[in-house]
């Protein structure tokens, strides 16, 4: 997660044993405890991360190598951040409503389904078959399940300052 994160990590290697030099390296961090199962379990990880194309090492012949990500590890970074999404509530609400509307074509149902469904789980309300509700900031979620399923120009983010009637969605999201 370290190295997905990074997105490009240039770590100085004095030896031709470049995974060793690199999970010592993690392991200076002081984020791992310094022994040699950690140095093994990181050695290993990074083995792992190379052999499924997750990423590309590469000696750039100065004693330095670079650590990328390949397509497929990009797609394993945000198939992580899917998974880890949430919408953060405010201590105070800003008394807005944030609307999401969409109106994703048929030949791509399986992106408005999976995009209802995540909606679903963070916890927005159904207004509609295709409108939801949230009183908390969420435009950068919202950008992202966007990106994630490619729907941009099918959605839309409302921000408004009244829904008329909204007692029972008051009472959702417990305001």
């Amino acid at each position: 997660m370290t190295v997905a994160m990074a997105g490009l990590v240039v770590v100085a290697a004095t030896s031709p044993y470049f995974l060793i030099n690199l999970a010592k390296a993690f392991i200076k961090n002081k984020k791992y405890e310094k022994s040699k199962q950690n140095e093994q379990r990181i050695i290993r990880s990074l083995r792992h991360l190379k052999k499924n194309n997750i990423i590309i090492l590469k000696d750039l012949g100065d004693g330095n190598f670079t650590v990328r990500l390949t397509e497929k590890g990009r797609g394993k970074v945000e198939e992580i951040n899917f998974e880890r999404l949430e919408i953060k509530k405010q201590d105070t609400w800003d008394k807005k409503w944030r609307i999401i509307t969409f109106d994703i074509p048929e030949n791509r149902k399986a992106a408005r389904d999976a995009l209802r469904g995540k909606m679903k789980e963070l916890k927005f309300y159904q207004l509609q078959k295709s409108v939801f509700a949230c009183p908390y900031p969420c435009e950068k979620e919202i950008l992202f399940l966007c990106e994630f399923f490619d729907v941009f120009k099918f959605v839309d983010i409302i921000i408004a300052e009244k829904i008329h009637n909204d007692a029972a969605l008051r009472r959702v999201f417990k305001l």
